[in-house]
């Protein structure tokens, strides 16, 4: 004769060995449910398996997350779009919904002054993302590119580039910080060019292209590095007063006054 209990720590057993663990938390519940109503076993089935998948995907952006690294409470919903006209929502909103531009190694580049909203931009861009099934990595360009000094000198430099293709989205902050030497610009330039055209790149700026000598030291770099980065790019040129510094006096936003430049094309 089957002794219910056993039979439950039997199946415990089981699924804890399948690694079920969401099916191991819900099925005794949902089992009560099923023999009350009566539900067929495939309709029993069903609704274990939903929860599963359901829980696994929670923790898979829960995991992914964690490892984006991304800064606190940037999120699009907290985007103020009304302070940054030349923004498109519905523009934004398309790509963080992967309009195809990820699947084909397209980057986005965002220009303007500091406290801009430039950040706060990747960064809600890289949250939705993640919540929509896709790998980023938030880092500040100097950062980034002191790791990939080390792993040149560890003679690993191709090594570290390629586990960063792991995630669809690499978002570069603060590009302009980055010092002119030629150990430092050298891996960033590889780094671009090992990303051409297959994993995507946001990278924010406060100098636009004009500027970007003060990058890269070697000029036939500068212009190779711009030249793979705009092919195929979205560009975001967010010239607005900083948003820090209306929030301390309390004043409305102002364009903040920019040469003009020739406007950098979308490239199909």
């Amino acid at each position: 004769m089957n002794n219910p209990a056993t039979d439950a720590g039997r199946l415990a057993l089981m699924l804890g060995a399948l690694r079920l663990p969401t099916i191991t938390r819900v099925w005794p519940a949902l089992a009560e449910t099923a023999d009350r109503e009566g539900w067929p076993a495939a309709r029993f089935l069903s609704a274990l398996t939903e929860h599963e998948i359901a829980d696994r995907a929670r923790r898979r952006v829960e995991r992914h997350l964690a490892d984006a690294r991304l800064p606190p409470g940037k999120s699009l919903d907290s985007f103020d779009f009304n302070l940054v006209p030349m923004v498109s929502r519905a523009h934004v909103m398309a790509l963080a919904a992967n309009d195809g531009w990820l699947d084909k190694g397209r980057h986005i580049l965002c220009f303007g002054p500091p406290g801009s909203g430039k950040s706060h931009l990747a960064a809600g861009l890289g949250h939705a993302l993640v919540e929509n099934g896709f790998r980023v990595l938030f880092t500040r360009t100097t950062d980034l590119v002191q790791r990939l000094q080390l792993a040149r000198q560890a003679l690993a430099l191709e090594a570290a580039i390629a586990r960063l293709d792991k995630y669809h989205l690499l978002i570069l902050d603060d590009l302009a910080y980055v010092h002119k030497s030629q150990a430092e610009t050298s891996v960033l330039f590889e780094l671009i060019a090992a990303r051409y055209e297959r994993r995507s790149m946001l990278i924010t700026a406060n100098q636009p292209f004009k500027d970007w000598n003060n990058v890269f030291p070697d000029p036939a770099m500068t212009v190779a590095a711009i030249d793979r980065l705009v092919h195929h790019s979205v560009i975001f040129e967010m010239n607005v007063e900083s948003y820090r510094r209306r929030a301390a006096q309390g004043r409305k936003p102002k364009p903040v006054p920019t040469s003009p430049e020739p406007a950098m094309p979308v490239a199909p």
